[in-house]
């Protein structure tokens, strides 16, 4: 069983490890040194145990445990396992843990956290946590996908989806202080285009918006909300609170290119939060599963990342159908921040 955790926490003592729990080896870049006033915790569990309930409550007890009594907002769930019944045991075991009430997220094609890239059966858990923080979250169910392509019926499926986005945004309360919006969709590339059309329309050109499409294999096509499995369905949680956010995406296809543009685009993301002045305190990644596809050795992409974020700052990953986030197209509109496209790897760093 292969169970490993990230080991630094976003939190009023940044510094401080968890006890129990093996520090990465430094190897050079960003270590986050956040502010003692800040109490917003980001935290991540990874595990590939059989016993897919077990793998759940396993990765979620890791993401748990040093959250102390911070209350926890979200928590985004990223499984691989093989059928719905299994699926849903994951689920079970994360939510022995955690409530209902505040779990999300879908269906993948594995992780990455700091501790390696998860493939095969495996789950990802990112806790976020802290009385500085706040997270609202909406669903759309039945967005009108099901059963439509692009081929036989472009126009009918591109305005349900955009209808579908429209109607999701306009259920996140957006505020002054929001400053991130995650979404999660059953609408893989170049389906995510439309349907990020419309929650754009709502949010703003320029609102930070990021996630991925879930995995659109037959039986995986699964979005999770409040204890919910769905279908032709998108979440979409909001982000609020004192704290910076930067993205960056960039598009390749091939081996060397996917590993360079992870570089790059992780150093883009943290170049573009220091110039806020604001220190990391964490990373999360919606990544392609072609790109990953593309990759002679998926452990290189990892390396990449890490070359750019270092191995201290809590990183959470996913490999997507669909990713959500600034386009590395020269098609892309003038003054559009988040679009939904395909083959990109989109960083988000959030700091103070």
């Amino acid at each position: 069983m292969w169970c490993l955790t990230a080991c630094l926490v976003a939190a009023a003592l940044f510094g401080s490890l968890v006890a129990g729990c093996r520090p990465a080896a430094r190897t050079g870049g960003p270590v986050s040194l956040a502010p003692p006033t800040r109490e917003i915790l980001f935290r991540v569990g990874v595990c590939d145990a059989e016993d897919p309930f077990e793998s759940g409550k396993t990765a979620a007890r890791a993401a748990a445990d040093p959250l102390g009594a911070a209350p926890v907002k979200a928590v985004i769930v990223s499984e691989c396992y093989e059928d719905k019944d299994r699926k849903a045991r994951v689920l079970d075991g994360v939510h022995s843990v955690f409530p209902k009430a505040v779990v999300y997220g879908g269906a993948t094609y594995g992780s990455i956290a700091q501790s390696g890239v998860a493939g095969g059966e495996s789950v990802a858990v990112l806790a976020i946590a802290g009385k500085d923080i706040d997270v609202a979250a909406a669903c759309r169910p039945k967005m009108g996908a099901a059963g439509l392509t692009l081929t036989e019926h472009k126009d009918a499926l591109e305005a349900n989806l955009r209808a579908a986005g429209a109607a999701l945004a306009k259920q996140l309360p957006k505020t002054a202080e929001s400053r991130l919006a995650i979404v999660i969709a059953d609408a893989h590339s170049p389906k995510n285009g439309a349907l990020v059309e419309g929650i754009r329309g709502v949010l703003g050109k320029d609102f930070p918006i990021t996630g991925g499409s879930v995995n659109k294999n037959a039986g995986q096509t699964f979005v999770y909300f409040r204890g919910q499995m769905l279908q032709d369905a998108a979440v979409a949680l909001m982000l609020s609170g004192e704290f910076c956010v930067a993205m960056a995406g960039r598009q390749a296809k091939e081996n060397d290119e996917v590993i360079a543009t992870a570089e790059a685009a992780g150093a883009e993301a943290l170049r573009k939060l220091t110039e806020q002045a604001c220190r990391p305190a964490a990373a999360i990644a919606f990544d392609c599963a072609g790109r990953k596809g593309r990759l002679n050795n998926v452990a290189d992409e990892l390396a990449a990342m890490q070359k750019a974020l270092g191995t201290q700052l809590p990183l959470f990953g996913t490999y997507n159908a669909g990713e959500i986030g600034p386009a590395d197209v020269a098609e892309a509109e003038p003054g559009v921040l988040s679009s939904g496209v395909g083959w990109h790897v989109m960083f988000t760093v959030v700091g103070w």
